[in-house]
């Protein structure tokens, strides 16, 4: 009997019993079929050490409860990875002070074009040369949209100082 006949003789054989053993301890589909793989990968690799007859059947169980083991080790691993990210993220996110909600409101007034550029500049700290690498066209085009886009921000600051002024916030 070959390499591949064996295997193939064990995968028919015990396919059915452990996939019945993996979905009953997954809680996906996806993951039963990441455990029957890995256990039969191991088969596979390993053929000369699987025992002949029900003996084969325990030694695959014993195959596949490591790869389950395994496999919520490296659940556990990626959501301990996952909660230390966000909270990462979340000590990282800039704060808003609220004495400056005025300047906020002005740029979301703006056109998206004109909040991209200004945003470029001044949260990247980008030159209108590299600006213009980002959004796709020439320095000169950068500078002229930036030079705009500072107007119009202006103005919408004006207004919104206006505004607060009317509403007798100041």
């Amino acid at each position: 009997m070959t390499h591949r006949d064996r295997f193939e003789a064990v995968y028919d054989a015990y396919y059915p019993a452990i996939h019945q053993y993996a979905a009953r301890r997954t809680g996906s589909p996806d993951d039963t079929a990441d455990v029957i793989s890995e256990t039969f990968l191991t088969v596979w690799r390993r053929i000369g050490d699987v025992p002949e007859g029900e003996e084969a059947l325990l030694w695959l169980y014993g195959v596949a409860r490591r790869v389950l083991a395994n496999q919520q080790r490296g659940a556990s691993r990626r959501a301990v990875l996952a909660e230390r990210l966000r909270a990462e993220l979340a000590a990282d996110r800039p704060v808003r002070p609220v004495d400056l909600e005025h300047v906020r409101a002005a740029f979301d007034e703006l056109p998206e074009r004109d909040r991209e550029v200004l945003a470029l500049a001044c949260w990247e700290g980008l030159t209108s040369e590299r600006i213009a690498k980002v959004v796709g066209c020439t320095a000169f085009a950068a500078r002229t949209r930036l030079h705009r886009a500072r107007k119009r921000l202006a103005a919408a600051l004006e207004r919104q100082a206006s505004l607060t002024i009317a509403m007798g916030e100041a």
